[in-house]
């Protein structure tokens, strides 16, 4: 008994002790707020290291702006700036006091004295080697900082300010548009890829600027990361007598705002907009020509906004201020508001909409929910879906296979492709002022071609080419826009990138592609861009249609270059056997004025007996009405005339297929002719008949 007693007792806690950690594991499982996934994830959002988190900033509230101030149809005035921080003002900012190191060999900038010694000396060493480059006249690159101070050091923080003249926000509103705007469902939506997915619309698809849809939200949430300060908004509608001033930061963890102060001002302006100021981590040493380059690039697709940039640094010759003046007030429209196709959706999207129409029975649902499904055609799909499918069975009824079902016939079910109607490009006349208005060049043509689809999807391809220009380099610029937003990351696997370099013989259009100062501009608009990568920095090559699309419209633009580039070639070999022609001018009436002066001399002398003509040359010499100045005119008069005889043959040979001429058509000075007629043909051989005689 005592034996069984004692070897029972054990094992009873054993058992009990193996149970507690299972039941322990289980509680841990939590969820995570969409605002914490992205915090632990800021590089899909573009804030992967300092300097990109600087250029994100300014880009999600460059376009958080623009299309404030176009939903009111509002010519766009955008003001960015970037203000340095040093590390003194910014603990003064944040409540720490400065103080003195303790222990120098703790921070990662500290170099001993040896290192120290070797890195002058390096100095030293390139600072010679520059002097010598400099006063030779070779290029000077300017030399890094050296490895030893690697520390973060001064100016690595930043307050990033931009206002507009949009539509502003409601007062009730904003602490939640910036601290409670991300919602978990939108983060599935983000796996699933898309433009713009975290900025539907509820009940169809939208063209969007942007990528993610998060906009001023993740500027606020790695502001909290990265200083932990508050964002500053302050905001007025149009017709509003006040402001709203909000000072807020966001919970990460539960995804909720902390407001600080929250509360309305006087608008004696009467000011509408909105201005946002957040203090960010950042770098704009390494970043500086990205954001430059991205502001230009803006100003070329929108030559309808005005834009002023701004960077104030701690020492005022690093202060950058650059005007982007507005180059016309034709806007293109806003992008409306269009209902899936029914070869785009999956079975996710269409329980979504099942579950969020009105509409009671399937034949509505499949005609008003979707584009291109008209009463019709929905009877023949849901003739086609089987004995138990009918027109009047109620939508919500709809079971798991059944909605497959409607999947199934959807991707397999011919359907008409949608109208671009939807979509808003820039428009072929914005693009070619954007492009004159920024680079200057010396010719550029442009293209807009027709919407197209891919995936159920419309998009629209513009192009623009041009040669020569302002600060532009020899070869190929690469200039690629998405929904009407530049894109400048990962460009060599970009389709636009890779139809320029490798799909385009740039020779048959007359156009040295290592030579000339070539600007290949390219923007796709579409309710769905098909970004690659997690960062969405890129198009991908893989669809057909879009590849197609940007080779044609790309080559249309070369089409129209070439014969500009003809005529300018003809222009200058015109030029040049002129040139070489002329030439040969002055020798020539230096001979002719030597043979003549000799005449006069010979004249004088022996009384030579010449006839009328000749006496009345030979006097003019010897009166010096004719010099050598006249001889030279009277060649280059008919250098001119034989050169436009030989230009006019040419163009009447080669003019065989040039297009006809229209129909011109002048007044009759004379009365009218017996056949009644008041008006001659300028064309008619009556009228050149009579201008010859």
């Amino acid at each position: 008994m005592e034996t069984g007693g004692s070897s029972e007792s054990p094992a009873e806690p054993k058992k009990g002790r193996s149970r507690a950690p299972k039941k322990a594991a289980e509680s841990l499982l939590k969820q995570k707020s969409p605002a914490e996934f992205f915090a632990e994830n800021k590089n899909i959002a573009g804030f992967d290291n300092p300097g990109k988190s600087l250029y994100t900033t300014v880009r999600e509230l460059v376009e958080n702006s623009l299309d404030s101030a176009e939903s009111i149809s509002e010519l766009p005035v955008v003001e960015i700036t970037i203000e340095e921080i040093g590390k003194s003002k910014f603990n003064s900012m944040i409540g720490l006091i400065d103080r003195e190191r303790v222990d120098a060999a703790l921070y990662d900038d500290y170099e001993t004295a040896k290192e120290r010694e070797r890195r002058l000396a390096k100095e030293a060493r390139a600072q010679e080697i520059q002097a010598k480059n400099a006063a030779s006249g070779k290029k000077v690159k300017e030399q890094s900082a050296g490895k030893g101070m690697k520390g973060r050091g001064e100016g690595s923080f930043y307050r990033v300010t931009c206002k507009d003249n949009g539509k502003g926000m409601p007062h009730d509103d904003i602490p939640n548009m910036f601290g409670r705007g991300v919602l978990l469902i939108l983060v599935l939506k983000y796996l699933a890829s898309g433009p713009g997915v975290l900025s539907g619309t509820k009940y169809g698809l939208k063209q969007t600027r942007g990528k993610f849809g998060l906009g001023a939200k993740m500027a606020l949430i790695w502001s909290k990361m990265s200083t932990g300060l508050p964002i500053e908004i302050s905001s007025s509608m149009k017709g509003q007598t006040y402001m709203t001033f909000c000072r807020l930061d966001i919970d990460i963890h539960r995804n909720v705002p902390h407001v600080h102060v929250h509360e309305k001002r006087k608008n004696d302006n009467k000011w509408h907009g909105a201005e946002i100021q957040v203090v960010i981590e950042g770098n704009w040493t390494t970043y500086r020509s990205k954001i430059l380059h991205y502001m230009r690039q803006m100003a070329v697709i929108t030559p309808y906004a005005q834009f002023l940039f701004r960077f104030i640094s701690e020492t005022s010759d690093k202060n950058v201020t650059i005007k982007f003046a507005r180059r016309t007030e034709v806007m293109p429209p806003v992008p409306l508001e269009t209902k899936h196709h029914p070869s785009s959706v999956d079975i996710l999207l269409i329980k979504r909409l099942i579950a969020e129409t009105s509409k009671q029975n399937l034949l509505q649902f499949l005609q008003h929910e979707f584009v291109n499904i008209g009463k019709s055609h929905a009877e023949r799909l849901i003739g086609e879906m089987g004995s138990e499918f009918s027109a009047k069975m109620p939508v919500k009824s709809l079971t798991d296979q059944q909605i497959v079902r409607i999947h199934q016939l959807f991707r397999q079910a011919k359907f008409d492709d949608p109208t671009g109607d939807c979509l808003s490009p820039a428009g072929e006349y914005n693009l070619r002022l954007g492009i004159i208005k920024e680079l200057h060049p010396d010719m550029v043509a442009t293209y807009s071609g027709s919407a197209q689809v891919f995936e159920g999807h419309p998009f629209i391809v513009e192009a623009g080419v041009s040669v020569g220009g302002k600060d532009v380099k020899q070869g190929l610029n690469i200039f690629r826009f998405a929904n009407r937003i530049p894109l400048l990351f990962e460009q060599g696997a970009d389709v636009v990138t890779r139809t320029a370099l490798k799909r385009i013989n740039w020779g048959t259009y007359k156009i040295n592609q290592t030579q000339d100062k070539i600007g290949v501009f390219v923007s796709i608009v579409s309710t769905k861009i098909p970004f690659k990568g997690t960062g969405k920095e890129y198009i991908g090559d893989d669809i057909k249609e879009i590849a197609t699309a940007v080779k044609s419209a790309i080559q249309q633009c070369c089409n129209q270059l070439k014969s500009k580039i003809i005529k300018k070639l003809q222009a200058r070999e015109q030029q040049e056997r002129k040139r070489n022609i002329g030439r040969y001018i002055p020798d020539a009436s230096a001979a002719i004025y030597d043979v003549l002066q000799a005449m006069t001399q010979l004249h004088a002398s022996k009384k030579r007996r010449y006839n009328e003509e000749d006496t009345d040359l030979v006097s003019k010499v010897a009166s010096r009405s004719i010099t050598t100045a006249t001889l030279k005119e009277k060649l280059s008069e008919h250098v001119a005339r034989v050169d436009y005889e030989m230009a006019l043959e040419y163009a009447t040979q080669s003019g065989v297929s040039e297009e006809p001429r229209e129909d011109v058509y002048i007044q009759a000075l004379e009365p009218a002719a017996a056949d009644g007629k008041k008006f001659l043909d300028f064309h008619s051989p009556a009228f050149v008949f009579r201008l010859v005689c």
